[in-house]
């Protein structure tokens, strides 16, 4: 399996956008940690569709003017890990979900912690929406991209959380 890249410039840093074939296989942060994701072998693609499709895709929901993706994905992990990335997937643009209603969402009530660590295995942030899960206290918790970005990414969309009260424009 060979995976293709491009890289995008965004308000929340240097991202990775990195293809299977034909379907986004992940996005990576700028200071990723280099296991968080595994993957085979890339290289760079600037003509590769899905990835050109990707890069203004995220460029309309930075702008504001796009609330959910239309993408082909490619998950790689777990059948567990795929139940919750699949759970992010529907939590709507501008609403948060703690790890608790994912676990019972997935029909895993006990899995708060798993549920944690596949989230933050989730190989395509920001389209399958890792961001939008908070802590149960209402409080940001960790996030690949760190937490300023997914303050960032929740400003962005309008979200309310608690310590959100900071004024002034994030973008």
């Amino acid at each position: 399996m060979t995976f293709t890249y491009i890289t995008l410039a965004s308000p929340v840093g240097l991202l990775k956008l990195v293809a299977n074939g034909s379907r986004l296989a992940a996005i990576l942060w700028e200071n990723d940690k280099p296991n968080r994701v595994r993957l085979g072998p890339m290289s760079e693609a600037a003509d590769n569709p899905i990835l050109l499709r990707t890069a203004q895709q995220l460029k309309e929901y930075f702008a504001g003017t796009r609330d959910h993706f239309e993408l082909e994905l490619d998950f790689s992990g777990t059948i567990f890990q795929k139940k919750v990335w699949a759970a992010l997937l529907t939590i709507p643009f501008g609403e948060t979900r703690s790890y608790t209603q994912i676990a019972e969402q997935i029909g895993n009530p006990n899995a708060v912690r798993a549920v944690g660590a596949a989230n933050g295995k989730n190989p395509i942030s920001i389209v399958a929406p890792c961001h939008r899960v908070i802590g149960a206290s209402g409080k940001l918790t960790g996030f690949a991209g760190g937490l300023e970005a997914k303050e960032r990414l929740l400003t962005l969309e309008g979200c309310e959380w608690s310590g959100n009260s900071r004024t002034g424009e994030l973008f």
